[in-house]
């Protein structure tokens, strides 16, 4: 009998990952979200050491989800919803490359479908995505503090 994948993972860089962490727990089928530091060259970066803008890691979520609810497609567009994707290096008036705008695949099939999706959200923009789609790396798990901000602190903003 054939295991049935109960939850899989995805990694999503789009600017200060307060407000990125909110719209993913929003989303019906997803399990946790955590924040956290990836892409970059840094062992256990700290918030200071990625907003140094030296080690090279984004302001990133991992999602965790059950695919049986919720599809990775679906994961998707609610990403691209959620920011700007032509930004470079940045979203709003968060600026730098730790707000970079990036999809940490897990496997090929996300990134097939991830290739998928920027093909489709360009043709519908008449600026060039800049989105960043790479291998998912080593995802480190923000300061506490980081984790479920905007529910803690009621009023704050990103």
């Amino acid at each position: 009998m054939e295991e049935i994948n109960t939850q899989d993972r995805a990694t999503f860089a789009a600017g200060c990952f307060w407000g990125v962490e909110a719209a993913f727990r929003a989303v019906p089928g997803v399990l946790d979200v955590v924040v956290g530091y990836t892409g970059g060259h840094k062992e256990s970066p700290t918030y200071e050491d990625v907003c140094s803008h030296t080690t090279g890691h984004a302001e990133a979520v991992e999602v965790t989800f059950n695919p049986q609810q919720v599809r990775y497609q679906d994961l998707l567009n609610t990403f691209f919803e959620i920011h700007d994707p032509t930004q470079k290096d940045g979203q709003g008036l968060d600026i730098g490359d730790n707000y970079r705008s990036a999809v940490f695949y897990h496997t090929d099939e996300q990134k097939k479908l991830a290739e998928a999706a920027f093909a489709t959200r360009q043709e519908a923009l008449e600026r060039t995505i800049v989105t960043e789609l790479s291998p998912a790396a080593t995802f480190w798990r923000a300061e506490d503090y980081h984790q479920n901000y905007l529910a803690k602190n009621r009023g704050a903003v990103c």
